[in-house]
């Protein structure tokens, strides 16, 4: 069974900084890319970034770039999602996916965390 465990959330003013993490189990991160989603209340579930252990590829969706740094500790079994800089357009819930091969969008996502809350106060 595939288990995605996110922490890290929490309360934090605009300009700091944040790190999640996802510890991952019944998976083999040779095999599934692992992507951070959030989703703010009223909107939809959106990419964050994905890793791929196996070819070291990394994507970060517009908004985050050169802000967030997605990362593995291959020995832990978790990635991490470094935030730093974060404004109140990035509160939501963030949740960590596992896709087969790469990460393609919310609709490929083959398992899911059940997301950790990060509020960014102004």
């Amino acid at each position: 069974e595939v288990l995605l465990v996110e922490s890290g959330g929490g309360l934090v003013q605009a300009g700091g900084s944040l790190r999640l993490s996802c510890a991952a189990s019944g998976i083999t991160l040779d095999d599934y890319a692992i992507g951070w989603f959030r989703q703010a209340p009223g909107k939809e579930r959106e990419g964050v970034s994905c890793i791929s252990d196996s070819s070291g590829s990394t994507d970060y969706a517009d908004s985050v770039k050169g802000r967030f740094t997605i990362s593995i500790d291959n020995a832990k079994n978790t990635i991490y999602l470094q935030m730093n800089i974060l404004n109140p357009e990035d509160a939501a819930v963030y949740y960590c996916a596992a896709e087969f091969g790469w990460c393609s969008g919310p609709d490929g996502v083959d398992s899911w965390g059940k997301g950790t809350l990060v509020t960014v106060s102004s």
